[in-house]
């Protein structure tokens, strides 16, 4: 089983210690985080394949749980790592906003190390994962989504084929020489067909792409 390499971000050392011990031994944790902006310097300093992300950290801009600051911060600096929501929270409002926020699974502190780590696996190969309670607030906030299908599929003829191929892996956390892999191309190509499908979509930054793809269920 390949190594995979692990950020823990939580405010409470306790647990941060009690999780890198429950780990898996195909997991390397490579750093840890207390708040935001430690966050944030860990995540650019390691660019870990999987951050395992507290939903409420302090350090955050006012008004938010502070999870989601670490995502919108730390993804532009390290974007082919993924993110795991992990905390103690079960309400519908903190999964949403951290999944809209670009969070690739949420599961509670409840879970097992066995089961952090089998999750851990499962965000790292591209897929989402959560518990079946979690899932189903997720299905309802994105559920309005699809009485936007014809909106999205409009959105969507303005790409071409290729296009579209590369705003999915990009969209899914895929960094620029792995979608190059993927698809056959070269990095120069690949930079090429981002700017377009920015510019074409009307958006900003790769996030805002993420964002945009998962609440049209393109991922």
């Amino acid at each position: 089983m390949p190594e995979l390499t692990v950020v823990i971000v939580d405010d409470h050392s306790i647990f941060r210690s009690g999780l890198r011990a429950d780990l898996d031994g195909a997991l390397r944790v490579v750093g840890e985080a207390a708040d935001v902006p430690s966050a944030v310097a860990v995540i650019a300093e390691t660019a870990p394949d999987v951050v395992l992300l507290d939903v409420h950290l302090p350090g955050g801009a006012a008004g938010s749980a502070g999870g989601e600051d670490v995502l919108r911060q730390a993804s532009p600096l390290s974007p082919g790592t993924r993110f795991l929501a992990l905390s103690v929270s079960d309400a519908a409002e903190d999964v949403v906003r951290v999944i809209r926020a670009g969070a690739r699974g949420y599961i509670t502190k409840g879970a097992s190390g066995a089961e952090v780590s089998r999750a851990v696996r499962v965000v790292a190969s591209g897929d989402a994962v959560f518990s079946p309670r979690l899932a189903g607030f997720v299905i309802d906030a994105f559920g309005a989504a699809s009485g936007e299908t014809a909106v999205a599929d409009d959105e969507l003829d303005r790409l071409s084929a290729r296009e579209q191929e590369v705003m999915r892996l990009i969209a899914r956390g895929y960094a620029y020489k792995e979608v190059a892999a993927e698809l056959f191309i070269s990095v120069k190509t690949v930079e090429t067909h981002v700017s377009a499908v920015l510019r074409k979509l009307q958006l900003s930054s790769r996030h805002e792409l993420t964002a945009w793809a998962s609440a049209r269920r393109l991922l």
